[in-house]
């Protein structure tokens, strides 16, 4: 019997235990190793963060030559040129013609809560304070911090916590924004930002191309401010070098997370539009937001690292190279009936799965059929009636077909313990 330690694990009862076989030692490469000897292949980029595999040694490096040489600095009241090279290389990776400032943040979740903090105060220090609303998608996910708890749209215990919904509506992503312009048709002069994920984190349903257009469209018609959350989606992850690239006009606020340090460093960034850069600019506005572990020079330094590691392995011809296999490979489960649909984009992959009568799997099932896919070898992700495939961009053909194995391997034990 396993005799739970003094941590309390994130997303399960506090009373949980684990075996030895579920406790990571350690991980290189694509592959984490247990205390029980064993190994897994991980197809979930370490729950997307690690797109540049794990220990990465030039990412690791400039972390320890950082943390040596600075070990920390603040950018409280004053900057430091760790930071500010960072964001300018941020900015000129994005495109200065997007984005022209950049705040640092420590999680997506903070990142979240800043946002919303800065399109309020845009609106409030205008006179426009009533534009207080912020909109979000259902089925989204952009953290638990108190703010970014609310924006989140699945249900996530939001009432026990007290967080406050009042001003933050939602509505669905699936119907090409009808819903969305129905909302600003009634509420747009009190809209401050509507926030999205360009691939929904929590069920991998990519945004439309035609909603995407609406998006767009109703943004210049209400004049809300549009941020992006690509927190799951940056730095390749979809195909492009950010998916908002292939929108036709940039948001105004995106935030970056994951993928930003290789998973080294707790770290976000917002990179912040024209629009609202200049705005806070011309007033002379104090934006009240600080952390104080963010853009320490660690931190700066892993950046640094990643975005020269990503320009080394070309990552846009890579992720869609990997893409093209991984949706491959997620086609054929679904035409053998291993799989019921394929959702996502690019080296983000979400598998549906049902029982037999057609109807979702409970949260409960789906962690039995990971814990399944875990048993068989493979680190796979949970999702609403479904679980996702992840992986990092230098995942070869043996390992996708270790992969292969492995779901075939634990959905098959899942259905036979069922019949």
């Amino acid at each position: 019997m396993s005799v739970p330690h003094a941590l309390w694990t994130s997303m399960l009862p506090a009373d949980t235990a684990f075996p030895p076989d579920r406790v990571a030692v350690g991980a290189s490469g694509h592959r984490i190793s247990y205390a029980d000897g064993s190994h897994r292949l991980c197809a979930t980029s370490g729950l997307w963060n690690v797109p540049l595999g794990f220990g990465n040694p030039r990412v690791a490096e400039a972390v320890n030559r950082a943390a040596h040489d600075a070990s920390y600095l603040s950018l409280f009241r004053a900057p430091h040129r760790y930071a500010e090279d960072a964001a300018d290389a941020l900015i000129a990776l994005a495109g200065s013609e997007r984005y022209r400032r950049v705040i640092f943040s420590t999680s997506g979740g903070a990142a979240n809560d800043a946002a919303m903090k800065l399109a309020r105060q845009y609106w409030g220090q205008q006179g426009a304070g009533s534009r207080s609303l912020v909109v979000g998608l259902r089925g989204s996910y952009h953290g638990t911090m108190y703010g970014s708890h609310v924006l989140s749209g699945d249900d996530l215990l939001q009432s026990v916590y007290g967080v406050d919904r009042r001003t933050v509506r939602h509505v669905s992503h699936s119907d090409d924004g009808e819903e969305l312009a129905a909302l600003l048709e009634r509420e747009g002069s009190r809209v401050a930002s509507v926030v999205v994920e360009p691939v929904l984190g929590s069920g991998a349903h990519a945004l439309s191309d035609a909603f995407v257009r609406r998006l767009l469209e109703l943004r210049e018609r209400h004049g809300f401010l549009l941020v992006a959350d690509e927190v799951a989606t940056g730095f390749g992850r979809t195909g492009s070098l950010f998916a908002t690239d292939r929108w036709a006009s940039a948001p105004d606020v995106l935030i970056l997370s994951k993928a930003l340090t290789n998973g080294a460093m707790g770290a976000a960034v917002l990179l912040v539009g024209h629009r609202i850069a200049m705005a806070y600019a011309r007033g002379g506005w104090t934006f009240v937001h600080g952390e104080t572990q963010a853009g320490t020079p660690a931190c700066a330094a892993a950046v640094l690292a990643v975005i020269d590691e990503l320009r080394r392995i070309d990552v846009e011809a890579t992720a869609q190279a990997l893409a093209t296999a991984l949706h491959r490979l997620a086609r054929s489960w679904q035409d053998e009936g291993i799989v019921t649909d394929v959702t996502g984009s690019g080296c983000f992959v979400g598998l549906g799965l049902r029982r037999p009568d057609d109807s979702p799997l409970s949260g409960t099932e789906v962690l039995e059929v990971v814990s399944a896919i875990s048993d068989s070898g493979v680190v796979v992700h949970p999702g609403p009636s479904s679980f996702q495939l992840i992986p990092a961009y230098g995942f070869s053909s043996a390992e996708l077909a270790e992969t292969d194995r492995a779901v075939r391997a634990g959905l098959a034990r899942v259905r036979e313990a069922a019949a």
